[in-house]
This record gives C-alpha cells, sequence and structure tokens, in this order.
C-alpha cells in the first residue's frame, strides 16, 4: 500500500516537473474529446428547440381529428355538423373547424422566409372568446385580428426573422395549389406561447383561410376541448365511437404534441447519428494521437522507468504508474475537451441558425455530454496507455538504463504478414461487392473499408519504409545532406511515423470518398439533362419546393411556346406499397424529354396509360400490358394499364401517368407540380423565351426559370453545399490530424534534444535544422494523403457502382480534389512543423549534450 502510494506521488510530480509535455499529452486527448462533447451538446440543444415548438402545439386541444391520408381533402363538414350537434351528449365543450395548411411567406426583402425545417402553416385566426386557447389569439398591442382577405396576423418570432411589423405589405404562397401569390398586409402579431426559432404561424380571417385551404365540403382538422369532469381520454373514446370507423384519426391534444415531436426527432436521430460518426471518427483519430504521445512519452521516460526497476519497483508498479498519469491526464483532457466541445457546439449553432434558419434555443449542456467527455477522456487514454505502459515495464533496468530509446526496435513482420492478409480479403470484398448493385453489394463494400483500414493500421509501419524512402529521396533530393538527414528521421521509427500518418489517412480517405461520391452525383445529373431532356428550359420552385399546379397553365399560354410538360407529384398505394411518380400534364412527355422506348407501340403516352422505366419494371415486375391498381388518398382505386416500359432516364424516373389517370389519383386541392419542361417553338431564340417566361411567372413567390445549364449548376449547387457540410465536419478530423503531426513533432524534437544539439555542435545551423523538421514533417503528411487519396478513391468507385439501382451513374474520379489535396497535404506538413521546428533551432548545443 505504502509502495502504491509512493509511486502514485512520483508520478503527480513527474507530471508537474514536464509542463510541456503534459500540456502536449492534455491536448492530444482533448482533441479526442472535444467532438463527442459537442455533438452532443448541438443535437440537445436543437432537439429542445424543436421541443419547445411542438410542446406549445394544437394549445388547449383535448381531441383532434384528422383525415387518414396527407393527400386527403379532409374531414367533411358534415362530421363537424354532426358533432356539433351532439356536444353535450359526447361531453365536447368547444368544437373548431380548423382550416390549416402549409404557406410561405416573404421578408421584408422580397424573399421566401427559411424554416430550417419547422412548421411554416396558415390558420383561421379566432377572437379569444370562440378559440379553444385564448393564449394562441393573443395579439400584441398596436395590432389586432384579420378581418378581411388581404389581412394577415404573423407570429412575433417570425415577423423579426422576416423583418416585418404591423403595417407591413408582403407577399405569401399558400403551398396547396395556389394561383398566384397574394399580397397581403400584417395587421397583428401574435405572441404564441413557445413560438421560437423558424416557426411560422400566418393567421387568416375565418372566411378567408376557408377559401384557402379547403374545397368547401371539407376541413383539414377539427378541434375541440372537454367539458370539466371529462378527461382527454374519455372524450377520444367518445368521439371515435361516434364516427364510422377506421375513416378518420382521433389524437388526444398530448398525441399531436408527442407526434409532431417524433416526426421531427426521426430527422433528429439520424442527423445525430451522422454527427456522431463524425464524433467517432475524430475519436479514431484522436486515439492514434494517444498513442502516439504516450508511446513517444514513455520511450523518452525509458531510463528514468528503469532507475525506478533499480531501486525496487515491480513491473506491475510502473505499468501502474504509467497508467495512473494517464488517468489524471485523461481526467483533465476530457473536462477541457467538455469546455471546448461546448464551445464549438456553440459555434455550429450560430452557423448553423443563421445559415439555415434552424430553430434558437440555449445551449444544453447535459449531464450526457459531461459522462461522455470524461468517459472518452478516461478510458481512451487509459487504452492508449496500455500498452506503452506494458512496453515500459518489461524492459530490463540495466538495458534501459544504456538505451536512448527501446520504442519501434519491435519486428514488423508478424504484424505485417496479418495486415497483408487483412487487406487481400478486404480488396477482394470491395472488388465484389463493386460488381453488384444493391443494399448487399453496398454491405460488402462497407466490410472490405472496414477492413482494409485495418490493413492499413497493421502493415502501415513495414509500409511507411519504402514509401517515405522514395518520396524522402525525390523531395529530400534538392536539399541534400539535410535531405537525407530528413528521410533518415521520418523512415527509422515506422510504428511512429505511421500512427501520425493514419490520422491524415483517416480524414482524408473520407474526404476521396465522399468527393467520389459527389462528383458522381454531378456526373449523373449533367448526364440525364444532357442525354435525357430535350427542353430548353426548366421552370421549377425555389429551394427545392414544388410549385403550383396552376403555374402549368400560365407557362402553356406563354408566347414561342412550343410543348410544355408539367410533371405534377403522385404518392400512392399500389401492391400494398406507398409509391410515388409523376403524372405528366400539358403535353407528352416526348417532345420535352428522350422517351426510348424499349417495349411500347408509341412514345405517346395515353391519358388513361402509364409509362414506365426499366429499372422500375424490373423492381416492381410491372410489364406492358398489366393493369396496376393504385389507390389514392380518398381511397378510390384507379386500374391503369401499362402502356409501355422505356428506357431509364433519370429525367423521367420512376414511371409516369397521364394527366386522367393524375387527376383522379390527386385532388384539385393538392396538386402541385415537381418541374415543368418547356420546348421553344421554331424560330423562336431562347433569350426571347426565356424573357416571356420569366414575365409569365415574375409574379409568383417560389418559382424560377432556368435553362439547362443553369439547372445543371442548380442542382450541383445543392450537392456541394451537402458538400461542404460533411467537408467542414471532416474538416475538424483533419484539424486533429494535423494538430497531431504537431504534437508528434514537438515530443520528437524533445526526444531528439541530445541528437539535435550534437548536430548544432558540429555545425549545423539553426536554418538547416528548420529545413530538416519542415522536409521530415512534408514526408509524413504525404504518406498519409497517398494513402488516404488511394483507399478513397477505390472505396469511393466501389460504392457509386453499388448505388447504380437508385439512379446514380457511372463513378466519376475526382482528380481536380486529388491534386489539390496531395498539394495541400505538403502545405499542411510544412505548416505543422513551424512550431516543432522553431523550437528544435533553439536547442542549445552544450546544454542539450549534457542532459541525460
Amino acid at each position: 500500500m505504502a509502495s502504491s502510494t509512493v509511486m502514485r506521488r512520483v508520478s503527480l510530480r513527474n507530471l508537474r516537473a514536464h509542463k510541456l509535455r503534459l500540456f502536449l499529452t492534455v491536448f492530444s486527448i482533448v482533441l479526442g474529446t472535444s467532438f463527442v462533447a459537442g455533438s452532443i451538446v448541438f443535437t440537445s440543444t436543437i432537439s429542445k428547440a424543436f421541443n419547445d415548438i411542438f410542446d406549445s402545439a394544437a394549445p388547449g386541444v383535448a381531441v383532434e381529428i384528422t383525415p387518414d391520408s396527407n393527400q386527403s381533402p379532409g374531414v367533411p363538414l358534415t362530421v363537424v355538423d354532426d358533432l356539433t350537434a351532439q356536444k353535450q351528449e359526447l361531453g365536447i365543450d368547444k368544437i373548431v373547424a380548423n382550416y390549416t395548411g402549409s404557406v410561405t411567406i416573404a421578408g421584408s426583402d422580397g424573399k421566401a422566409l427559411q424554416t430550417g425545417g419547422a412548421p411554416s402553416v396558415g390558420t383561421a385566426y379566432l377572437p379569444p372568446d370562440q378559440s379553444l386557447s385564448p393564449d394562441s389569439s393573443k395579439i400584441l398591442p398596436g395590432g389586432r385580428g384579420p378581418t378581411n382577405a388581404g389581412e394577415v396576423a404573423l407570429n412575433s418570432s417570425a415577423a423579426d426573422e422576416a423583418g416585418l411589423q404591423v403595417g407591413s405589405t408582403t407577399q405569401l404562397v399558400v403551398g396547396q395549389g395556389s394561383a398566384q401569390p397574394r399580397e397581403v398586409t400584417v395587421v397583428g402579431l401574435l405572441d404564441l406561447p413557445g413560438s421560437t426559432g423558424g416557426y411560422v404561424n400566418v393567421q387568416f380571417d375565418e372566411a378567408t383561410a376557408r377559401s384557402l385551404f379547403s374545397d368547401g365540403q371539407h376541413v383539414a382538422q377539427v378541434d375541440m376541448s372537454a367539458v370539466d369532469g371529462v378527461t382527454p381520454e374519455e372524450l377520444q373514446k367518445r368521439v371515435q365511437a361516434a364516427l364510422p370507423p377506421d375513416t378518420y384519426e382521433v389524437r388526444t391534444g398530448d398525441q399531436v404534441r408527442q407526434d409532431q415531436k417524433d416526426q421531427v426527432n426521426e430527422f433528429l436521430t439520424i442527423f445525430t447519428a451522422i454527427l456522431l460518426a463524425f464524433a467517432a471518427i475524430g475519436l479514431i483519430v484522436g486515439t492514434f494521437i494517444i498513442y502516439n504521445t504516450f508511446s513517444m512519452i514513455v520511450a523518452q521516460r525509458n531510463r528514468e522507468l528503469a532507475l525506478l526497476r533499480a531501486v525496487g519497483a515491480s513491473r506491475r508498479q510502473v505499468s501502474r504508474s504509467v497508467l495512473f498519469e494517464a488517468f489524471v491526464v485523461g481526467v483533465i483532457g476530457g473536462l477541457v475537451g467538455l469546455a471546448v466541445g461546448i464551445g464549438l457546439a456553440a459555434l455550429l449553432k450560430a452557423l448553423t441558425t443563421s445559415a439555415s434558419g434552424l430553430p434558437d434555443a440555449p445551449l444544453q449542456i447535459g449531464v450526457w455530454a459531461v459522462l461522455a467527455a470524461l468517459f472518452v477522456g478516461i478510458v481512451v487514454t487509459m487504452i492508449s496507455a496500455w500498452v506503452p505502459a506494458v512496453r515500459a515495464s518489461r524492459v530490463p533496468p540495466v538495458e534501459a538504463m544504456r538505451a536512448g530509446m527501446a520504442e519501434g526496435s519491435a519486428p514488423l513482420v508478424r504484424r505485417t504478414v496479418v495486415g497483408a492478409v487483412v487487406g487481400v480479403i478486404s480488396l477482394v470484398a470491395i472488388v465484389a461487392g463493386a460488381m453488384g448493385v444493391g443494399v448487399g453489394p453496398a454491405i460488402a463494400v462497407g466490410a472490405g473499408a472496414a477492413g482494409a483500414i485495418a490493413a492499413v493500421v497493421l502493415a502501415g509501419p513495414a509500409l511507411s519504409r519504402p514509401v517515405v524512402g522514395a518520396l524522402g529521396s525525390v523531395l529530400g533530393a534538392p536539399f541534400g545532406r539535410i535531405g537525407r538527414l530528413a528521410r533518415t528521421n521520418a523512415v527509422r521509427n515506422p510504428r511512429r511515423t505511421a500512427a501520425t500518418a493514419f490520422a491524415l489517412t483517416l480524414g482524408l480517405m473520407l474526404v476521396a470518398v465522399i468527393g467520389t461520391l459527389g462528383t458522381s452525383f454531378k456526373g449523373t445529373v449533367n448526364e440525364a439533362v444532357d442525354s435525357g431532356m430535350t427542353a430548353e428550359f426548366i421552370v421549377a420552385g425555389s429551394n427545392q419546393m414544388p410549385i403550383p399546379g396552376a403555374v402549368a397553365d400560365q407557362v402553356e399560354q406563354v408566347d414561342g411556346v412550343a410543348a410544355s410538360v408539367s410533371f405534377g407529384i403522385i404518392q400512392a398505394t399500389a401492391d400494398g406499397q406507398q409509391v410515388a411518380g409523376y403524372g405528366a400534364v400539358g403535353g407528352q412527355p416526348a417532345d420535352v424529354a428522350v422517351l426510348d422506348m424499349r417495349d411500347g407501340a408509341s412514345d405517346q403516352l395515353p391519358a388513361d396509360g402509364m409509362f414506365v422505366s426499366e429499372r422500375t419494371s424490373i423492381d416492381k415486375g410491372w410489364q406492358r400490358g398489366d393493369v396496376v391498381t393504385f389507390t389514392g388518398p380518398t381511397g378510390q382505386e384507379v386500374p391503369v394499364t401499362v402502356s409501355g416500359v422505356y428506357a431509364d432516364n433519370e429525367a423521367l424516373q420512376p414511371w409516369l401517368v397521364g394527366p386522367d389517370v393524375y387527376d383522379q389519383l390527386v385532388p384539385a386541392s393538392a396538386q402541385v407540380s415537381a418541374m415543368i419542361f418547356v420546348a421553344p417553338e421554331p424560330g423562336v431564340s431562347a433569350e426571347t423565351l426565356r424573357t416571356n417566361l420569366e414575365d409569365a411567372t415574375a409574379s409568383y413567390l417560389t418559382v424560377q426559370v432556368q435553362d439547362r445549364t443553369q439547372f445543371k449548376s442548380s442542382v450541383s449547387s445543392q450537392i456541394d453545399q451537402m458538400l461542404a457540410t460533411l467537408y467542414a465536419m471532416l474538416g475538424l478530423a483533419l484539424l486533429i490530424a494535423v494538430l497531431g503531426i504537431i504534437n508528434t513533432l514537438a515530443l520528437s524534437v524533445v526526444e531528439r534534444k541530445r541528437e539535435i544539439g550534437m548536430l548544432r555542435a558540429v555545425g549545423m545551423l539553426r536554418a538547416q535544422v528548420r529545413r530538416s523538421i519542415y522536409l521530415e514533417s512534408v514526408l509524413i503528411a504525404i504518406f498519409g494523403a497517398i494513402l488516404g487519396v488511394l483507399l478513397g478513391t477505390v472505396i469511393g468507385v466501389a460504392l457509386v457502382r453499388t448505388l447504380a439501382k437508385w439512379g446514380l451513374g457511372t463513378p466519376v474520379v475526382p482528380w481536380t480534389l486529388i491534386v489539390i489535396t496531395l498539394v495541400a497535404s505538403a502545405v499542411v506538413g510544412v505548416l505543422a512543423a513551424l512550431w516543432p521546428a522553431v523550437r528544435a533551432a533553439r536547442t542549445r548545443p552544450l546544454e542539450a549534450i549534457v542532459e541525460a
């Protein structure tokens, strides 16, 4: 017991005595823990913001009735009349026909207000005496409720975001089939309970809401409150019994709120998983840095630990002392990592709320974030320190006191052989997966990728010697002896070189995978437009929003238009499954796109017929002549005959039906288009037609006219935005890798202090010392980059091939990204070496030689 206490005191004194080494060790742990803590804090914050919105949804509602399908015209008003007549028997206090639907309102800049995923809804304004919840109709001083079609009330948080106030005039689009944007005046601001972030609630007078959000015979939902003594659950049972069975969805107010939260939490779960996946990447990178750091620290302390062994310390005591130090720095690093993670979460929240309009909420620093930071900091550090600790305890005292460094001297044959075998198996799995299509092959590629990473870890040290040696011979040649010295330093400890480079390898591998996927996606889009469309212009919604069905009528009447086809969105049920496709309205698809019929007498789509792509024909088993029965949102069954099968065309996936079928499947109030393809009349210039189209659609808030090049560019820009987000997250892993190189080089300088002092004593200049460290860092960085880019490109190409089932085309290798990555890696190597190189150059020859 006494000896254990002594060893702990020795460990603590050792930490205090080597402050720089302590700082670098803690720093490596912070790098590995901060992203994990930051991810948890950030997702908890966004989840809290959405939950705050939905906790205040359906205020005062005890029971709500909605149709089963979101494309249904709604609940018949006759149901409202029947329930009103039974209010007393059922225990209903108030009943409200709630006319509601999605809306888009323009801000003071004339652009659509972004919600960041929060609801943007229009509802009917009810005076406090008619509302189920008086607070939901509370108008702030200086305003009033809307009384006619040109007036609206807007929740105050949305008004602030949009730059609107009482008296402001703006435009508004109703999401389901509005002919044109309405010009409205804000006459009141609503103080909604819990209104926050991107949530938008526009309230109209009841007559206007009824005309906008219903067909005059249905209402979107029916809300009611219960009389005293009747619980929401009891009222739910009574109302359900009074309605036809299996016709409507009857939920309590709590269920409504929970269902809305569940929908957004499903998205947040995926979002959290993505963030934690990147956190795991950062953690893996950080683990290698921590392991590398402790390996070097133990190697530097070989003599010190040997002296402890010589004066009576046992192997177990030596290893425990190292692990105790790891525990102490793990706690410190975990706490600091938590603080840094909170800062990262705050930065990420500020960026996302300002750029994408995500709802805002105070940072949520929960118990899980604290425990995760401490757990990762302590456990990862202890595991990373365990191997060096055991290695240190096994070194005989006399040998350790003689040797300058024992670390890295063990043979590499066994791990290299295992790594080679794992690498071959992984390559076979990747190639086999690339030859197939679908989920199974994609999983095979993923498994192969995991194996390839393991192979790099195992065989990396042996691989580093020839690769870094060859790089050093080429890049170091212009620097003469300094270049040869840098090459020697980079290859003499292959374990350290490989571990340092692996952090960069993993980050750049993911960059290459994502880059290959993104480039291939853009290549697929370009191919679809170039070879699949003959239309000159595409009329589409901004921000990927659908456009009102009435826009197609406006476009069709524009001077200079030879053909225009609106592709209306269809969601229905067929063969017991939910399916989605397009209704071709206004013209023949063959007039604006390439329809290469593989099975069909004509490329003219019948008004009551259906064309399917080859891919869909194979997946669904739908062949020419088959009858497919679709069930629409109202429950109406519509049998449709497959009139032909066309060659896969990504612009027309997955199937098309004629206008008669579309009208039967989609209620008029729900008809919206994904896009409209437009072909010009002969002799009409593109400039003239563009001007005419823009004039015809100028008043629409969410509609834009694009030519083929602009359309490709807009889709590519959306892909680039998605990639930029992923790259930004990967940037942290790369930053960790760069800082890991700095950390390793700094410790390496401490370790080689005596050697550097001797070189300075025999005439080596400070500039030459710095140059040798720069070159050593560049060699390690380029080695890691080459491995990462090669692995990432192979895996990315294989993944693209497996995704052909979902429309991804030929793999496209991002050569520009690869070249930039390799050049940037050399620059990173120099930048990472700046501080260690300056520190090395300041080494005083005599002091360094004298030190043991």
